[in-house]
């Protein structure tokens, strides 16, 4: 028998229910989590899993909700100027955070202080305002250098409100190991490795929220793992499981298994920076060569059981400015390749060193050996080099790597600026590659408000990353999850972003 979860048409497809067997205490929600999170301190949450968990522990002033409407948090209303630099913020006032400290105008200021720290991945979300001030203690004044078409949708994804009188006492590396917020749930501990503890918040200012008592994440790197333990009810979500994995669930009890078109693209990133100076990749016949000469989708077809679009570049399905019309991946065409490889000076191919974050997304292993095996038959000889994701993470510009890396940039917003704007512009934590047209293109669909004129810049974009390539696009997966089928509220965004309050068990 087959029970449907219809989530939102934008951000899933369907959820088939399956069965588990063993049934998790009510008032605990445990969730499984596919890496180690760097940091819990939302400034230097440097992938998904990791600013999920933190989630949990803060607010923003706006939120997006799930219907994709901006809606208020700690700020009750604002009002932005006519010339879209100046935004005027009312603060939710009687809310304290989870230290006892008032939220006040100053956490605002302070949030903007400290995460605007370049030790931090994500300052760049920070310092795209260029001045925040306390108008009176519940008024804020935040204002940007120029229009910014994307601001508050910003806001909601980075600025967690952090309380200005601890973070300043104990420093932004001893606030990241003992985090504090105003979030639906109180940090309580965490075993490197293994597990993260958090409790509910009594005094949360949302009424009736959380809807559990105690939130655990756990940390289970292996598929197969988290797989066993939705099986068992040792967690009540395990993420980020493969088509094959899902297909091992039929037959269990009580077991909810939800897919979604994922809004997130995998790559292979080019460095003409530090350790991709002097290599092949600077040239662009062979960047382009490496893009016809990869069967992305002889990869996709083994290795995701053909759940997974082929990526045509940086804007994908499910995005602003999309045209499957025009947007097409590049085709595998080997000989193509070769010719493009001869006329750059490389007729007999060349040796290079890729990184590989082990076991930081589904199958990204037998991804990156699957790259090297395909580059191969078109003289590529790719050598795979496995870090830890921690250490993939740890430097600005992937500096653990060689010229080349695989990872993936996904986007909250329905659009693919977060992935440009981090990957390309000079300066950002993740930046490899440096191209002043690109740049600049980026600067304008952000100035850009006008969403059909914003749309039409996506497009001279995809042109522009197609003709002269930064990366090579691979894929575009379809996620699968699987979730305790007692388990309500629970609604994955096309992001793989869940926000964990409302979220709770059946009576």
């Amino acid at each position: 028998m087959l029970r449907l979860r219809i989530l939102p048409a934008l951000l899933a497809l369907a959820a088939v229910l399956v069965p588990t067997s063993v049934a998790q205490a009510q008032d605990e929600l445990v969730v499984s989590l596919s890496s180690d999170p760097t940091s819990l301190f939302m400034p230097r949450t440097s992938d998904r899993t990791a600013s999920n968990a933190a989630w949990s522990l803060f607010d923003s002033l706006v939120w997006i909700d799930d219907d994709g409407n901006l809606v208020p948090a700690l700020a009750t209303d604002w009002t932005i100027s006519e010339d879209g630099t100046e935004y005027v913020f009312e603060l939710r006032e009687g809310v304290t955070f989870h230290n006892g400290e008032t939220f006040d105008a100053e956490s605002v200021v302070a949030t903007w202080e400290t995460g605007s720290d370049e030790s931090n991945d994500y300052a760049s979300a920070y310092s795209a305002a260029d001045s925040v001030e306390a108008i009176d203690a519940y008024t804020v004044r935040i204002t940007t250098p120029e229009p910014n078409a994307i601001f508050l949708t910003t806001i909601a994804n980075n600025w967690a409100m952090v309380p200005p009188d601890y973070i300043r006492e104990v420093g932004l590396d001893a606030f990241a190991q003992d985090p504090v917020g105003t979030g639906p749930f109180r940090f309580v501990s965490r075993t490197p490795g293994d597990r993260i503890v958090m409790e509910a918040n009594p005094d949360y200012w949302a009424d009736g929220l959380p809807r559990v008592d105690r939130l655990v994440y756990r940390v289970i790197p292996d598929g197969s793992t988290r797989l066993a333990a939705i099986r068992t009810g040792d967690v009540d979500v395990a993420n980020r499981l493969t088509p094959d994995q899902v297909t091992a669930l039929e037959g269990a009890e009580d077991v909810e298994v939800v897919q979604y078109l994922n809004d997130r693209v995998y790559y292979v990133g080019f460095k003409n920076m530090g350790a991709g100076e002097g290599t092949p990749i600077e040239d662009r016949r062979v960047r382009l060569a490496l893009n016809y000469g990869l069967d992305r989708f002889g990869i996709n077809q083994a290795i995701f059981s053909g759940q997974a679009n082929a990526a045509p570049g940086f804007v994908v399905e499910g995005n602003l400015g999309y045209d499957a019309d025009t947007m097409q991946p590049f085709p595998y065409d080997p000989d193509r390749a070769r010719a493009l490889l001869a006329e750059a000076g490389y007729p007999d191919g060349f040796e290079i060193s890729m990184g590989c974050p082990a076991d930081g997304y589904v199958n990204i292993n037998e991804v990156c050996q699957a790259i090297a095996s395909s580059l191969g038959q078109i003289g590529v000889d790719v050598e795979v080099d496995f870090q830890t994701t921690n250490a993939y993470w740890s430097e600005p510009n992937y500096a653990v790597t060689g010229p080349m890396y695989v990872d993936s940039w996904s986007s909250e917003f329905g659009e693919a600026i977060p992935r440009l704007d981090g990957a390309l512009t000079p300066g950002n934590y993740y930046n490899t590659w440096e191209d002043e047209r690109i740049a600049n293109l980026i600067q304008e669909i952000q100035r850009e408000v006008d969403r059909d004129a914003r749309a039409e810049l996506y497009g001279e974009m995809h042109e522009l990353m197609r003709e002269d390539p930064p990366f090579i696009y691979l894929y575009q997966p379809v996620i699968f999850e699987a979730v305790d089928a007692d388990l309500e509220g629970y609604q994955p965004r096309a992001a793989e972003e869940y926000f964990l309050r409302s979220v709770g068990f059946a009576d």
